[in-house]
C-alpha cells in the first residue's frame, strides 16, 4: 500500500518541484503553495460527485459533449474559480510567473488525489502511463492556465481578454485529450504527439512568463532607482 501511495504521490511532486524551483525571483511561500495544492485535492470530491450524477442519469450520451463539459469544462472551471477567487488577489501573487506556480499547484493537488483513487483501483502497475498522460498532462493544464492569470494580473490593458484565455485555453486543451481517449480506437497514435504538443505550449509559457517577470522586476528596480 504505501508503494502504490508512493508511486500515485511521486509525479504530480515532481512536476510541482520543477516549476516552482523555476521561479527565478522571488520563490513563493511553501505553505501558499501547498495550500493550493490541497484546494486542488478537495476539489476532487464535488467533481467526481457531479461526474457521478451525470453518469448516473445519463445527462451526457455523446462523448464530444462528456469530453468538452463533465469532464473538461467541471474540471477546468473550479481549478480557474479557486485561482481566481483565493489566489489572485492573494498578496503572494506578485509576479507574472507565480501563475505559473500556483496554477500547476491546485492543478496537481487535484491529479495527484485523483491519481491515489485510479490506482488503488487499478493497480500499480497502471503508475507508469498515469504519470506520463493524466497527471502531467493536468499540470500542464495548470502552467497555461496560470500564464494566462499571471499576465493577465499584470497588464495595463486587455486583463478581461487574458483572464478569459485563461479559463478558454485549458478547456478547450482538457477537452480535446479527453475526447481523444474517449472515441479513437488507436487513441495512443493521437495522444502521444498531442502530449509533445502540450510539453512545448507548457514550457513556452513558462519561459514567457519567467520573461515577463524579468520585464516586471526590472521596471520595480527602474522605479525605486528613479524616485530612490
Amino acid at each position: 500500500m504505501l508503494g502504490l501511495i508512493s508511486a500515485a504521490i511521486a509525479p504530480g511532486l515532481a512536476l510541482l518541484s520543477y516549476f516552482y524551483l523555476k521561479d527565478q525571483y522571488e520563490t513563493e511561500p511553501f505553505s501558499m503553495v501547498f495550500r493550493t495544492f490541497l484546494f486542488g485535492a478537495l476539489l476532487v470530491f464535488p467533481i467526481m460527485f457531479i461526474q457521478y450524477v451525470f453518469e448516473v442519469e445519463q445527462v451526457f450520451t455523446s462523448h464530444f459533449v462528456s469530453a468538452f463539459l463533465s469532464s473538461s469544462m467541471l474540471e477546468e472551471f473550479f481549478k480557474w474559480f479557486i485561482l481566481l477567487i483565493i489566489i489572485y488577489p492573494h498578496v503572494h501573487f506578485d509576479e507574472p510567473y507565480d501563475g505559473i506556480v500556483y496554477g500547476a499547484a491546485v492543478s496537481l493537488g487535484f491529479a495527484t488525489l485523483e491519481n491515489i483513487f485510479y490506482l488503488l483501483t487499478l493497480g500499480i502497475e497502471h503508475a507508469r502511463g498515469r504519470a506520463l498522460f493524466p497527471v502531467s498532462s493536468h499540470a500542464l493544464f495548470g502552467v497555461i492556465m496560470g500564464y494566462y492569470l499571471g499576465k493577465g494580473k499584470f497588464s495595463k490593458k486587455s486583463r478581461g481578454k487574458w483572464l478569459c484565455l485563461s479559463l478558454a485555453t485549458p478547456f478547450l486543451l482538457h477537452g480535446t485529450y479527453d475526447y481523444i481517449l474517449l472515441t479513437l480506437e488507436n487513441w495512443l497514435l493521437f495522444i502521444v504527439p498531442f502530449m509533445i504538443f502540450l510539453w512545448w505550449m507548457g514550457l513556452k509559457k513558462a519561459k514567457q512568463a519567467r520573461i515577463l517577470s524579468a520585464k516586471y522586476n526590472q521596471s520595480l528596480e527602474d522605479t525605486r532607482t528613479n524616485y530612490g
